[in-house]
């Protein structure tokens, strides 16, 4: 597996956008702490969320081929084969199926860490800090938030093994640590 520095280096490569950073390094964070959850190797899982989307520009969004992409530059730095599979199947538009307990993490994980952003951003201080879990329950369910995120994929943290709100608590703690780097 590679390094945290040399993931990084691997995204700032791949990825120009700095939205689409910030949301790698979200993912990170929440990836870990879900590892350490679930008694997985921590630092792996931070470098898969580190690196999920790092294709996100040079696919320019096309959800048929992203995650493929990714995927296939990374098998070339040596990551294993679970690890790449993860990545394949966080986006479901690749048809790849879901399998392990990391398949389903990472795709809990982008699209919490995703809504909890969206959610911030309707506070008036805009601070992940501000976001109570509640909200993350009904923004899912409101139309304009759910229309960008599924609720199958954020309801994946349960077959990972953590409950919901949990997994939310989880995220929003492991967000808030890092949320200067998070919110600009």
């Amino acid at each position: 597996m590679i390094n945290r520095e040399k993931a990084i280096e691997i995204l700032h490569k791949h990825l120009s956008n700095e939205n689409l950073r910030r949301h790698c390094l979200a993912s990170s964070v929440v990836m870990k702490a879900a590892a350490e959850k679930l008694g997985q190797p921590a630092e792996d899982w931070e470098i898969l969320g580190l690196l999920h989307d790092m294709d996100l520009d040079i696919t320019k969004g096309d959800m048929k081929s992203h995650a493929n992409v990714a995927a296939d530059l990374l098998q070339n730095e040596g990551l294993p084969e679970e690890y790449l599979h993860a990545i394949r199947s966080h986006n479901e538009e690749t048809g790849a199926t879901r399998n392990s307990v990391l398949d389903h993490a990472l795709a809990a994980c982008e699209s919490i860490t995703g809504l909890i952003v969206a959610c911030a951003m309707v506070y008036p201080d805009r601070k992940i800090s501000s976001v109570k879990a509640k909200s993350i329950a009904k923004r899912m369910k409101e139309k304009r938030f759910a229309e960008s995120v599924s609720r199958e994929n954020i309801l994946e943290c349960e077959k990972a093994g953590i409950p919901f709100p949990e997994f939310v608590d989880l995220a929003l703690a492991a967000m808030s640590a890092i949320e200067n780097q998070l919110i600009n």
